[in-house]
């Protein structure tokens, strides 16, 4: 079998930037997620396929055409009653979950409560600098906000992360996150948003989480709450990378379980190769020494797909290796 692993940097770049991206960020494609249950954008999910608890509420998440900020589409979510009971508008990339009908036992997560098997992580592999996108908001009533959060992560995640009864701590998986928290005034004009990401962890994130909910506190949502989404994204600070990777100076590659970092053309005291498994895991560390090629062994990691990280004083460079 063949076993020389080189990095074309043109497919790696294809292959990488579609797991950097949000998926159906400008909230187009739109269907059903399951037999019945409709109203939901492509690769995100509302109330109607959460828990079974979850299901049992109204409808919180539409399909708006009528207010665009590009396209032919936006997500609206609502805060609509429900038994007499302000019901949370929300979509997100995971599962709304309800355990019960106290709404603060109420969560989002990867994990469907009840339905172990049913599993839902948008894929994503990147580490931006800042989360953006558009918004419209209607306040059903004093400090009433929309909140937009998205979290970076390795295997499940819920949000809120305090451990319950109903689900696991997760916070060891968390790599970083954005908040975004809109303004308490009713605006019937899009306006952009921006914030950055925080990180935790140094590993690559295996996933993204985007909660994004009519009402920043869902013990307190007030009927009437409405938020529009639109166009949400990801920024790369170009100025940034532009500083850290000069590839043209660093060639990193594998070859019969060996890695190599080129630093020929580098003279770093500190320098280092980290490693990880799909799940964001680290597997392996070495120090770089400049003014070499560096060469580690890799034997004891198994067959598969791997990620790395290159890190110096003023370079970062990353991206995916396979052993066979």
């Amino acid at each position: 079998m063949k076993k020389l692993f080189t990095f074309l940097f043109t497919s790696s770049i294809i292959c990488i930037s579609a797991q950097t991206t949000i998926s159906n960020s400008s909230f187009e494609m739109w269907g059903n997620v399951s037999p019945g249950v409709a109203g939901e954008p492509t690769g995100w999910y509302s109330n109607k396929s959460g828990s079974s608890t979850a299901q049992l509420g109204p409808v919180i998440c539409f399909k708006d055409n009528a207010i665009v900020h590009t396209g032919t589409a936006s997500v609206r979510v609502e805060t609509l009653n429900y038994l007499g009971t302000a019901v949370n508008g929300a979509v997100t990339t995971g599962v709304i979950n309800a355990p019960t009908f106290t709404k603060t036992d109420g969560y989002i997560g990867t994990v469907k409560y009840g339905t172990p098997s049913d599993i839902r992580r948008m894929a994503f592999i990147g580490r931006p600098d800042s989360l953006v996108g558009w918004y419209q908001y209607l306040s059903g009533g004093s400090g009433e906000q929309g909140k937009v959060r998205a979290i970076l992560h390795t295997a499940d995640y819920y949000d809120p992360e305090t451990p319950t009864t109903y689900h696991p701590a997760c916070i060891a998986n968390k790599v970083g996150d954005a908040l975004f928290l809109g303004s308490t005034s009713t605006f019937a004009t899009w306006k952009r948003f921006s914030v950055p990401f925080t990180y935790t962890s140094a590993a690559i994130p295996a996933y993204i989480m985007i909660n994004v909910t009519s009402s920043a506190n869902q013990a307190t949502s007030i009927t009437g709450s409405k938020l529009w989404l639109d166009d949400i994204g990801v920024i790369y600070n170009s100025t940034k990378v532009s500083e850290v990777n000069k590839e043209t100076n660093v060639k990193v590659y594998s070859h019969d379980k060996n890695m190599y970092v080129d630093f020929s053309s580098r003279n770093e005291e500190q320098a280092s190769l980290i490693l990880f498994d799909l799940t964001g895991k680290s597997v392996g560390s070495f120090k770089i020494e400049g003014n070499k090629l560096n060469s580690f062994d890799l034997s004891h990691l198994n067959n598969g797909l791997y990620l790395y990280q290159v890190i110096g004083s003023d370079y970062k460079k990353s991206g995916k290796f396979i052993i066979e």
